[in-house]
């Protein structure tokens, strides 16, 4: 039995520090094995359970990294989108230009009668469109008195009485009035005319009176008298004058219209309503993962692990974005175009096509601004949260984790330990070995 045997109590000592240097050796090497210097709750249940939540924790930051990735990307292809069709509108914007710079062919326009004739050439020595715009407006009567080489002569108005001369002319929502004295000339009407901003007018070398409006709405032009400019204006809306200018009261009261329409424009049509139908697809097309911010989609991205009111996250809501949503209309030439489209062939609504292109620029610019501010918040909290799942890793295995060079130190340290004890035991077993040889 091992209790019937006797040691001396220096071998028993040599080998309980063996014993306890073994057991040292055994723990080092599992530290150099594993790396870890607490590898159970056995080794340091405080540590243990402490690297063990940190862990958690940032095991679950780092899951919430996909999903921050695909909200950037996301909200990437709808800032691409709109690059895309700030683009397209720009091209819109182009082709309603080009519409405007072609509007020869539609413009109303109304050639008069010739106010003067040849005899009245020959009396003054001059041409007859010098001698039509020389004479005066208004007379003592009705007739109208032919130029001489001593008097201009007149157009056959009557200003004794109704002393005052109206002209109105009207181009879609705009009114121009002038009023005249009777001792104006047909020159002094030109200029005033010329002077409205809707209509130009002229004389011809055959005396006769041209008046052109200046974009393609329906064209109005009235003469009138009165006693006041009121009254004036009020006949000239009726045209009662307007045969002593060449023209009709009709002229006024129906009005002239343009006698054909701008091929280039009409051309234009096919264009610019497959820009609107491409700006449409492409807003369609913006999408990420199921998600598409110009499709009016919300974005939901959460930052931490976290439920509840405690849970941080940015929801980022998306807008339709579409030609409709935008105001802009398809084009059609001419008359009888669908509902809410608009005529090509008709300057006022090119102009208001146009600024409902540049408000939509500026509506694209704003949402750009709005998805890049969330872009950039995103961004932030992708890196913040890559960095705190970093410290908190860090931070667990400070509690857990050995030091090599510790360890590796320690094991040297228990090697060198060891064989001194193995000497020492050696030593201590001499006396006995001394016994033996007296036994011999």
């Amino acid at each position: 039995m091992a209790n019937d045997i006797t040691l001396s109590s220096s071998i028993r000592s040599s080998l309980l520090s063996l014993q306890d240097t073994a057991s040292l050796q055994a723990t080092t090497q599992n530290h150099l094995s594993t790396g870890k210097k607490v590898a159970s709750a056995l080794d340091n249940p405080i540590n243990f359970f402490t690297a063990a939540s940190l862990n958690d924790r940032s095991s679950a930051l780092s899951g919430l990294l996909d999903g921050i990735s695909n909200g950037i990307q996301t909200i990437q292809a709808a800032s691409k989108g709109i690059d895309g069709i700030t683009k397209l509108v720009q091209s819109l914007q182009s082709t309603i230009t080009q519409a405007q710079n072609d509007a020869a062919a539609n413009r109303p326009t109304k050639t008069g009668t010739a106010l003067s004739i040849a005899a009245e050439a020959v009396a003054t020595n001059k041409g007859l469109k010098d001698v039509t715009l020389n004479k005066k407006l208004g007379g003592a009567d009705t007739t109208a008195d032919q130029a001489t080489s001593t008097s201009s002569g007149d157009i056959g108005i009557d200003t004794s009485t109704n002393n005052t001369l109206a002209l109105t002319i009207n181009a879609g929502p705009t009114t121009f009035t002038t009023t005249f004295t009777g001792t104006q000339t047909v020159q002094d009407l030109v200029n005033a005319v010329n002077a409205s901003g809707i209509a130009t007018a002229s004389v011809d070398d055959s005396g006769k009176l041209t008046v052109k409006g200046t974009g393609s709405n329906t064209l109005k032009v009235g003469f009138g008298s009165g006693a006041s400019a009121a009254a004036a204006t009020t006949n000239a809306q009726t045209g009662a004058l307007n045969t002593n200018l060449g023209l009709a009261a009709t002229d006024y009261t129906t009005g002239v219209t343009a006698s054909g329409n701008s091929t280039v424009r009409a051309n234009l049509v096919k264009q610019f309503n497959d820009l609107t139908t491409q700006l449409d697809q492409l807003s369609r097309d913006s999408g990420y993962n199921g998600k598409n911010l110009l499709g009016g989609d919300l974005l939901t991205i959460v930052f931490n692990e976290k439920t509840g009111a405690n849970q941080t996250k940015l929801d980022v809501q998306g807008t339709t974005l579409t030609s409709a949503s935008l105001g802009i209309n398809q084009a059609f030439n001419g008359t009888g175009g669908p509902a809410g489209s608009f005529d090509i062939q008709d300057d006022t609504s090119l102009t208001t096509t146009k600024d409902t292109l540049t408000n939509a620029l500026t509506s694209l610019r704003s949402l750009a601004s709005t998805f890049g501010s969330s872009l950039s918040t995103v961004q932030t909290r992708q890196g913040f949260t890559k960095q705190i799942a970093n410290v908190l890793t860090t931070g667990a295995d400070n509690l857990t984790n050995a030091d090599l060079n510790f360890e590796a130190a320690n094991y040297t340290a228990l090697q060198t330990r060891q064989s001194i004890a193995q000497q020492t035991l050696g030593l201590a077993n001499q006396a006995n070995q001394g016994v033996l040889q007296l036994l011999r």
